[in-house]
């Protein structure tokens, strides 16, 4: 995936909830065995892309995060100082 990681994955790319819920599915079924080397890897790796979309869905929500606290602790143009009350 060759997207910006300052912002979350597009449309076509699962929810972090959706993301996150098909991982504990792809996890659990590697886990309860039975799978052919196959199955196995083709899971693995499915793991690994909803792994890597879960991580920039948390990346793009510190971002937010980091703007919004980093915006609250600017100083208003009309601070306590200069309020009128």
């Amino acid at each position: 995936m060759a997207e910006d990681k300052q912002t979350p994955p597009d449309r076509q790319t699962p929810s972090y909830e959706q993301a996150r819920e098909e991982l504990t599915e792809v996890v659990r079924r590697l886990e309860t065995g039975g799978l052919t080397l196959e199955q196995s890897i083709e899971l693995w790796e499915r793991g690994e892309r909803l792994a890597a979309i879960c991580e920039e869905w948390l990346q793009g929500a510190r971002a937010k995060l980091a703007a919004a606290m980093a915006q609250r602790q600017e100083p208003q143009p009309n601070g306590p100082e200069e309020a009128p009350f």
